[in-house]
């Protein structure tokens, strides 16, 4: 059974969530780890504020 365009459109979503989010095994793998490494939580602080910063220049 083929997938509804929905069902496509929300695993494109998904999958968008899941690569932005440090929490997520994917995360680090797009970035070029096995797994989420060890000491992660300040891994993604460190980026999440770098990309604040950036965001607020932008206004």
């Amino acid at each position: 059974m083929a997938k509804s365009h929905s069902e496509s459109g929300k695993a494109d979503v998904d999958n968008r969530a899941n690569q932005l989010n440090p929490n997520n095994d994917v995360y680090w793998q797009g970035r070029g780890h096995d797994q989420r490494p060890d000491g992660w939580e300040s891994r993604s602080d460190d980026n999440s504020s770098d990309s604040s910063n950036d965001s607020s220049n932008q206004k």
